[in-house]
């Protein structure tokens, strides 16, 4: 009797054991992003008590932070009119002790094509609200990819996305992660970009008012009170499974916060 093999993707070795901490660039401080740095504290600190090197996280916004952020954003009002970046990176950095690091640009290449200097990491976490953002992460990455630096060589992208109620999760890897021999399961070592996979989804999925929000009410309007915190929440749960089990089942997941329904993403 045949059994089929589970499916899993087996986490790139130099996350596992690494001999500095892990690069991570960031890049959105918004609504996701602002609670996603906190879960990346939290996973820091877990990290290094667990023996691990932890993470150096490095975040990307040219936001300042306004009153409609206050509210549905981690801000205080006492941070209104500085850079979103700078202020979770020094709250982050007072909080836990790190030496991580703020940019107050935003992650594109310039008029000229060359790539944002600081633009290597490990792993890559985008929290944009456009599709244009994404594609060119996307275009960034694959150049990043051609690099032949070992340590900060790009090795995963976690994209989240979200509308009003609903989001995902979406984890590819950059570029073929080697997978281990195994007899127990079917090693899945390329995890395809959402901008190849996802599309229309992205599409869907942007805001189609993309004009600063005057106040929380209207901010509201169009990305409800907690999709950002699950999505956050969730979304960090899965890199940690990363790091913690070596391995992992699915790449992400589908969320309608309005039903309370999730659907996992398997990996292959």
């Amino acid at each position: 009797m045949n059994s089929q093999k589970t499916k899993v993707h087996f986490t790139d070795n130099y996350l596992i054991n690494p001999t500095n901490p892990i690069a991570v660039n960031l890049i959105g401080a918004g609504g996701t992003g602002s609670k996603v740095v906190t879960s990346l504290i939290e996973m820091n600190h877990s990290l290094i008590a667990l023996g691990h090197a932890g993470l150096n996280v490095r975040l990307w916004d040219d936001d300042i932070i306004t009153e409609a952020n206050l509210g549905r954003q981690r801000f205080a009002d006492s941070e209104t009119g500085l850079y979103k970046s700078v202020a979770l990176i020094n709250r982050a950095n007072r909080w836990s002790g790190t030496n991580w690091k703020a940019e107050t640009i935003k992650f594109e290449k310039d008029s000229l094509e060359r790539l944002p200097e600081n633009a290597g990491a490990s792993i890559f976490i985008s929290c944009v609200d456009s599709v244009k953002a994404r594609f060119e992460i996307a275009d960034i990455l694959k150049q990043l990819n051609n690099s032949r630096a070992y340590a900060n060589r790009p090795r995963y992208w976690m994209d989240f996305g979200n509308s009003q109620h609903t989001g995902q999760v979406i984890l590819s890897s950059i570029g073929t992660i080697k997978q281990p021999n195994s007899e127990q399961y079917e090693t899945i070592a390329n995890l395809p970009f959402v901008t190849e996979e996802f599309p229309e989804l992205l599409k869907q999925s942007e805001i189609i008012d993309d004009t600063p929000s005057c106040s929380l009410a209207e901010a509201l309007e169009k990305q409800d009170l907690y999709i950002n915190s699950v999505l956050a929440q969730m979304g960090s749960s899965l890199l940690w499974g990363l790091f913690r089990n070596g391995l992992t089942q699915y790449r992400g997941f589908f969320l309608n916060l309005k039903d309370f329904r999730s659907q996992p993403i398997p990996v292959g």
